[in-house]
Parts: C-alpha cells; sequence; structure tokens
C-alpha cells in the first residue's frame, strides 16, 4: 500500500470527520441541586486521573474544591480569583453529574478543567474546526466487507500508536489528530513507530479548504482540520520527527526543515460516517484521524464516551 520515493515512506491516510459541537449548553439549562450528589472518593482510576461523580454525597463542594486543587496543583492569585474559580467549578460539578447520566458509558468527573468556563475551555482546549459538510464524493475511501469484523481491536497493543501527548493550552488537537493517523501509517508500512512533530503543523501549515468555509484553513492554536494538514504536508514533501521540532504549546516561527524530513504522505481519503465503516477501515489500514463531539469532553476522565 505504500512505495518509496527518495528514501521516504509514502503513506496513504485515511480520515473520518464528524460534525463538532465544541461547547456546552450555556443556556442555564443544568440543575444545579446535581451537586449534592457527588461524588467517588478515588482520585486515580485505570482510565485517567480525576474524581469520578458516582453515587450520593460523599463531601461538600468546598471539600471537593480542595482536594481538585490539591490533586492538580492549583493556585490563584488572590482571594477574588478563588471565590470565581470555586463558583465555577460548582457549576461544573453540576455539567459532569448531567454528563455522567448522559453518556453512561464513560466516567465523567472533576477534572483538571473543572475551574473552567466552557468559553475558557473551548478556547483554550478545542481546535478543530467546526465541519458541517461533507468532503467531495471522490475523495472517500471505498466501501470495505464488513461481515467478519472483529468484536475488539486495538492498535496500541500492536504498537502503532505513539503515548499520550499534552497539547497545553492550545487549540492543536487537530495536529495531533493528524500526526497520529501518520504514525500508524508509517508503522503499517515499515514496522517502526516513530514519533511526528505536531508544532511543524502548528508553525509552518496555514493550508485551507474552501469547500467548508472561507475561514476554513489551519491555524495553529486557533483550530485547524486533519484533511488540510494532510495537503499541507503532501505538498511541503514532508514532516519532520518530534524530536527534530519538538512541540512547545504556542505557535512560533516556522522552521521546518526538508532535509529532516522522516514521512511523506501519498494520499488521503475520507471514511464515511459508518460505525462498520469506521471499524473496518480501522482494522484494514490502521489508526484513523477523528473528530469527536466535545460536548463532554471538560468533565471527561475514561471509558467509552457516545455524546
Amino acid at each position: 500500500m505504500a512505495s518509496e520515493r527518495m528514501g521516504k515512506i509514502l503513506l496513504p491516510l485515511f480520515v473520518v470527520l464528524l460534525v463538532i459541537q465544541v461547547k456546552a449548553d450555556g443556556g442555564g439549562g443544568i440543575d444545579e441541586t446535581i451537586i449534592r450528589e457527588v461524588t467517588d472518593p478515588s482520585e486515580e482510576t485505570s482510565d485517567g486521573i480525576g474524581i469520578p461523580i458516582r453515587g450520593t454525597l460523599q463531601a461538600s463542594p468546598g471539600n471537593l474544591f480542595e482536594r481538585f486543587k490539591a490533586l492538580f496543583n492549583k493556585t490563584y492569585p488572590s482571594a477574588e480569583e478563588h471565590e470565581h474559580r470555586f463558583l465555577i467549578f460548582k457549576k461544573n460539578l453540576a455539567k459532569a453529574m448531567q454528563a455522567q447520566r448522559m453518556d453512561p458509558t464513560a466516567i465523567h468527573g472533576i477534572t483538571n478543567f473543572s475551574d473552567l468556563t466552557d468559553d475558557e475551555f473551548s478556547q483554550n482546549y478545542l481546535g478543530l474546526r467546526r465541519v458541517f459538510s461533507s468532503p467531495q464524493s471522490d475523495n472517500y475511501a471505498p466501501l470495505l466487507p464488513t461481515n467478519d469484523l472483529p468484536l475488539e481491536f486495538d492498535w496500541r497493543g500492536l504498537g502503532a500508536v505513539t503515548e499520550v501527548r499534552n497539547q497545553g493550552l492550545c487549540g492543536s488537537c487537530w495536529s495531533f489528530s493528524a500526526v497520529g493517523a501518520m504514525e500508524g501509517a508509517h508503522f503499517l508500512a515499515t514496522g517502526k513507530l516513530l514519533s511526528l512533530s505536531e508544532q511543524q503543523l502548528v508553525d509552518c501549515d496555514h493550508e485551507c479548504d474552501p469547500s467548508y468555509g472561507a475561514d476554513a484553513c489551519d491555524n495553529g492554536c486557533f483550530g485547524g482540520l486533519m484533511t488540510t494538514a494532510f495537503s499541507y504536508i503532501h505538498k511541503v514533501g514532508g514532516i519532520q520527527l518530534e524530536e527534530d521540532y519538538p512541540y512547545k504549546g504556542f505557535k512560533g516561527k516556522c522552521k521546518f526543515d526538508t532535509s529532516k524530513v522522516a514521512v511523506r504522505v501519498a494520499n488521503f481519503s475520507s471514511v464515511v460516517v459508518d460505525e462498520e465503516q469506521i471499524a473496518a477501515n480501522l482494522v484494514k489500514n490502521g489508526p484513523l484521524a477523528v473528530g469527536i463531539n466535545a460536548l463532554f469532553m471538560q468533565t471527561y476522565i475514561g471509558g467509552v464516551s457516545c455524546p
């Protein structure tokens, strides 16, 4: 499926683009009395770090806020800021409880983001451009047979996925999604897992796709799309290793060095938004670049989220 050119591997890539909802309901529809039903005392689960929301009241919101500050090393510059963040925290307790009820296959609760407003979380962490249309039909991957799909399949255990990396206070999730797919495709083509550079995309990629709207351009910490990221890498001739172009978490001057290209992109296709086709492409073609509904991500700790 891949071919050699100039000593580098050319990768076919696959992407799933879903409609993105980046903000929770801001209309005050969450019942504040929900916070009386918090929480499990556990702070570290097998899925992630946080304080899950379960069962009946284990502690007051004030005590939970103290646990939150200790767990995530939170400090505030003034008493006024402390009170402001505590009020936001209490609202997010209510939101987490509602999220757990609406999304029961996931684990929701108190996270590192529990003292942020919806707008702060969205602006700092949700960087995928909102997608309301589908790619052109000629960009779709061919339909695959789905009759013999395994019940479970995980590329992490097969060595195709690098360790989780933290994007920091930068809306660069689109670059991590794109890079993860490229890392997986390279592993399938060569048997070698390389850690590639998200920072190159953040600094250098300004590719646009007018079919998604006038502002559908990759723009560092202010968002982008995986498809345009693949287009950029294809046009400039490749992407560098993470160690050669390390992640900083903010947009800087482009330092792309063509002499240090590690991986090139041959082409990419979009997978139809169909669970069986997504599963079939995952099994056959490797890890996919996927955009998800981020409605519940502020309170998400682990498990399978189905917003």
